[in-house]
Parts: C-alpha cells; sequence; structure tokens
C-alpha cells in the first residue's frame, strides 16, 4: 500500500490551505496514494501519531479548505535536532507505521530545513521507500530563487487595501496628524513595501535599509511643512545601523531563537511626539489580520498556491523525487504568467531574500517603479467567497475535530 503524509509548519498564511487542497485533489484526480493523512500541528503530532485522513475530502470541503485561513491542520515551530538521532528515528518508524511513501512539508526557510534535513538522514542511513517535498509558502516573501511565495500576493493585497482606506479615514481633518501602519517582516521588507501599491505612503522605513533618527524626524517634518498629514508605513524588523531592532523584546519565542518583535511603529510615535513635531499620532500594528483576512484573498495567490499542491503531488510520483522543493517563477513575457519548477531544498533552507536595495528610494520615501511593477500582477483578481450566515464559511480545524 502507497500512502502519503501532508504537514504544515510555521507562520501560516491566508494561501496556506489552498497548497494542501491541491494536493488532496490532485490525488483524487490520478489516484497515486492509497491514503492521505494529514499530520496534526506538524512535527509535533508525527511524534504523537496525530493525524487525520483527508483521502475522500468531500469537494464542498475542497472548495471551503481553499478560502479558510491559516493551518487547518494546525502549526508547530519544531526544529529537528540535527545532532540527536531520536527525532529522525520516530519520524521514520511513524512513516513506517503508516505506510507512508512520501512527506510534504509546507512551510517556509525552517520547514525546507526540515525536508533537507529529513532527506539527507535517509540518504545516509541508506533508508528506503521514503520520500520528502517542501511546498513553499510565506507572507514575507523571503525565500530564494522562487519568484514570490504563496500567501504573499494575499497579504500584500490586504496590506495595500488597509493603508489606502485608513488614509482615506485618517485624512478627513485639517488638523495636523500622522498615522503610522506596522506590518510585519523581521528580516526583509516586502511587506511593508507592498504597502506602497496603494500610492499614499510618504515614509516607509525597511529592515534592508538602517533606521537614522534623524532622517526619519526630517522627512516628517518635511511631510508636514508641506501637506500637514504624513502617512509612514513601518516593518517590524526595522533596526538601526548596529543592527539592534528599534523595536523588540529580549526574549526568544521559539526553539529558532527568533526575537520577539512588535512595537516598532509605538517606538516612532514616542519620537514624532518628543520632537513636538505633531501631538497626533495614530498608530496601526496590522499584527496577526495581514496573514488572516480572506475577503482580500488574491485571485493570483490563491490559484498559483493550489496549482503548486497539484505540481507537487504530479512530482512525487517519480521515485527519485526527494529533498525537493516545488516553486514558481515568472515567465519572460509581457503578460504575466508563471512557470513552476523545483528546486533542492537546501538551497532554500535558512537563506532569506531581501528585499532589493535598487528598488528602495533614498530618504525612506517608498520604492520604485520596478518594484510597483513586480508587485501589482500578484494581488490581482479576486476569488468568489463562499458565505455562510453572512460571514465566510471556513471548515473547522482538523485538530479542533
Amino acid at each position: 500500500m502507497r500512502n502519503c503524509l501532508i504537514a504544515q509548519s510555521g507562520g501560516p498564511t491566508a494561501a496556506i490551505n489552498a497548497t494542501l487542497a491541491g494536493i488532496v485533489k490532485a490525488n483524487q484526480l490520478n489516484k497515486f496514494y492509497e491514503k492521505i493523512y494529514g499530520a496534526l500541528n506538524g512535527l509535533e503530532g508525527i511524534f504523537s501519531l496525530s493525524l487525520v485522513d483527508l483521502t475522500d475530502m468531500s469537494e464542498l470541503e475542497n472548495e471551503i479548505l481553499i478560502q479558510t485561513p491559516a493551518s487547518a491542520l494546525g502549526s508547530c515551530r519544531y526544529k529537528l535536532k540535527k545532532d540527536n538521532p531520536l527525532d529522525f528515528e520516530k519520524i521514520f518508524a511513524v512513516l513506517d507505521r503508516y505506510d507512508i511513501e512520501t512527506m510534504f512539508y509546507i512551510g517556509g526557510n525552517d520547514s525546507m530545513d526540515t525536508v533537507a534535513s529529513l532527506d539527507q538522514y535517509a540518504r545516509e542511513h541508506a533508508i528506503k521507500g521514503h520520500r520528502f517535498v517542501g511546498c513553499p509558502k510565506t507572507i514575507d516573501n523571503d525565500l530564494m530563487h522562487i519568484d514570490h511565495t504563496p500567501g504573499f500576493g494575499s497579504a500584500a493585497k490586504y496590506i495595500a487595501s488597509t493603508a489606502l482606506s485608513t488614509w482615506q479615514d485618517y485624512s478627513v481633518y485639517r488638523r495636523r496628524e500622522v498615522f503610522i501602519l506596522e506590518t510585519m517582516g523581521r528580516d526583509a521588507g516586502w511587506l511593508a513595501a507592498s504597502a506602497c501599491l496603494s500610492g499614499i505612503v510618504d515614509i516607509l522605513i525597511l529592515p534592508e535599509v538602517a533606521f537614522e533618527k534623524a532622517v526619519f524626524l526630517a522627512e516628517v517634518k518635511r511631510c508636514l511643512e508641506e501637506k500637514n498629514k504624513c502617512y509612514v508605513v513601518v516593518s517590524e524588523g526595522c533596526k538601526y545601523a548596529d543592527g539592534t531592532y528599534i523595536a523588540a523584546a529580549d526574549s526568544a519565542d521559539d526553539s529558532f531563537d527568533h526575537a520577539i518583535l512588535g512595537g516598532a511603529s509605538g517606538a516612532l510615535k514616542n519620537m514624532i511626539i518628543e520632537s513636538e513635531l505633531s501631538l497626533r499620532v495614530r498608530v496601526l500594528n496590522l499584527s496577526n489580520a495581514q496573514r488572516c483576512s480572506v475577503t482580500d484573498l488574491s485571485k493570483c495567490d490563491i490559484s498559483e498556491s493550489f496549482e503548486l499542491g497539484k505540481y507537487a503531488h504530479s512530482c512525487s510520483t517519480d521515485k527519485s523525487f526527494s529533498g525537493k522543493m516545488v516553486a514558481l517563477r515568472r515567465k519572460q513575457q509581457e503578460e504575466y504568467e508563471v512557470e513552476y519548477f523545483t528546486i533542492e531544498a537546501d538551497k532554500i533552507a535558512n537563506f532569506v531574500r531581501s528585499f532589493p536595495l535598487e528598488w528602495v528610494l533614498p530618504n525612506y520615501r517608498g520604492v520604485s517603479n520596478d518594484a510597483l511593477e513586480y508587485m501589482r500582477p500578484l494581488i490581482k483578481g479576486s476569488i468568489k467567497i463562499l458565505y455562510e450566515d453572512g460571514l465566510p464559511a471556513y471548515v473547522k480545524p482538523y485538530y479542533l475535530r
């Protein structure tokens, strides 16, 4: 009997379940695996034998799953201990127990490290009969060797829409006022930069450009003198020249030793008020909303995420296919179109693709037209959302059943 297992890991997105739905649908159309199992909460679910059967998912559930935000299977931030073979032995024991030939792991940088590590362990220990396939996701858009990551387009659409809406709201008064919008983005500024698609951003602060307080305040002053208003967008990961965040807690929030971020907008607010440039400074931290909003889903993003799942299933029918991630790249033509390809997971793992410095305008004044042209196709279109009692219909998370 030939079965497969799907797991999700890392930070959720509004498109991650579309990839899950794509894998399931592909197997229903071309039955290569007898059973499709889902691991609840990533590796943690594998360790605890917390698996669900997704094989016979209905057409309606698949359709609703596509528009369901966050990780329907549950997520984790468990880091494989490479110097401890016990982790690997537990995983392979579960794969053997359930006759699992292929493990699909949907996630970001750290998840691709897991895919690469499991494949390497199998090769080094001559373990046959198991394959590992990575499926990309992250709203941060910071994976190498891929044109853009599933999840980014929908998050970018939400951020740009929110920027435009809040600008409309705060601009109604004649009084002097500053509005600060904070986005996610620990190491890369793609999300913050996407706000510029709205056309209303005055100041943009990214992790890739060292923060200089004097330059920032000078730009705020210039903006206020010109139009009595100033709209600022800041990434949570913005840093001073010495590498320290302008706002971060000291402790780590997971096994990957990531600093707890959030509060950059508040730090900027305090600087503006203390400088007496404006006594009215509004702050909006988008926090989790930017990665789980479905009313602004990008059709481009959801469609590509679903197709990547189907493509991953297709690639997995090759007995030699393992330790790789499925990906997409933009075709070199006038009309936007992508093609799908594969790449070794270890070329993705633990690397970060930064927002291109050549796309950043000086003095925090936004991004270039090249950046906007790159992002515009990714937010195009809207999917038809199914509603129930006036609210978007979601599948009940499998980890709550």
